[in-house]
């Protein structure tokens, strides 16, 4: 491989790597830190010409196709759709990003948000820019789902700005379990920071992940989500809290106007 076109999408919250595996002969079990590459003999039979052509597909839901064409990694998708149902077919484009590597013998070393050059290809430039971009889709997709709720937690908000807490249980509970399934659903990225296996091996492999985990500032993104994701839980919890502590006081008024009520029958019974 020298020049190379990388497209990465999101296609599912997680993938199950070792289902996928099993049916590609790939018999060894597959962990979180390590992607599933699938390349010329994995690929016969779903594409007509798999020659240059690499799919890394991780478990947190990213697939980055190297040196493919639109309809080429339709038909991947849905083949591992057969395999693995949590692999989204209907819009698996929504959250993609683009990158090139071109290799030349008279082009600097260099790096911008949307290609590397340089003079000679080494081994672990695939690994090392698909990882990054499967990385960098996948916060852009956890960055559209908090935005959306915190969208949805704004007229919370605005009741509690109002002095009403009359919101129904329905509501609160679905509020709050949609932002629970959403940190759930998130803790699969929690080792979006972590470097690949080989840049503990090989000093240039990681020192280009860090230079491109920088360019596209996965780590700042990173800590600006997990800071959403607590007001996201701080905000439920406090109208949560109000919103019980008005129901206890409503509760010990019936109460006691239903001692006063029994007072006053007491009294009137005695007296009639």
């Amino acid at each position: 491989m020298t020049n190379a076109e990388f497209i990465a999408l999101v296609t599912a919250n997680e993938i199950n790597l070792n289902i996928l595996a099993r049916h590609f002969g790939k018999h060894k079990k597959y962990g979180w830190e390590e992607p599933l590459v699938l390349h010329d003999d994995n690929l016969t039979g779903i594409i007509k010409e798999p020659s240059n052509k690499y799919v890394y597909i991780f478990y947190f839901g990213s697939i980055v196709f190297i040196n493919f064409s639109h309809h080429e990694m339709m038909d991947v998708i849905k083949y591992l759709h057969s395999l693995e149902n949590n692999i989204n077919v209907s819009s698996p484009f929504t959250y993609q990003d683009d990158f090139k590597l071109i290799i030349h013998p008279d082009y600097p070393p260099s790096l911008s948000y949307s290609a590397m050059t340089d003079n000679m290809f080494k081994d672990f430039y695939p690994e090392i820019i698909s990882t990054v971009l499967a990385k960098s889709v996948a916060l852009e997709k956890i960055e559209h789902e908090t935005d959306k709720l915190l969208d949805d937690i704004e007229d919370i908000v605005d009741f509690l700005d109002k002095g009403r807490l009359n919101i129904s249980d329905r509501r609160l509970a679905k509020t709050s379990g949609m932002i629970l399934r959403f940190k759930y659903n998130s803790i699969s990225y929690l080792m979006l920071l972590d470097k690949p296996e080989i840049t503990w091996i090989n000093e240039e492999a990681g020192s280009l992940f860090g230079d491109l985990s920088k360019l596209f500032e996965l780590e700042e993104r990173y800590e600006t989500l997990r800071h959403k994701s607590e007001t996201l839980m701080d905000i439920t919890q406090v109208f949560s809290g109000l919103t019980h502590a008005t129901r206890g006081t409503r509760l010990e008024l019936m109460i006691i106007v239903l001692i006063a009520l029994e007072i006053v029958l007491s009294v009137l019974d005695s007296i009639f």
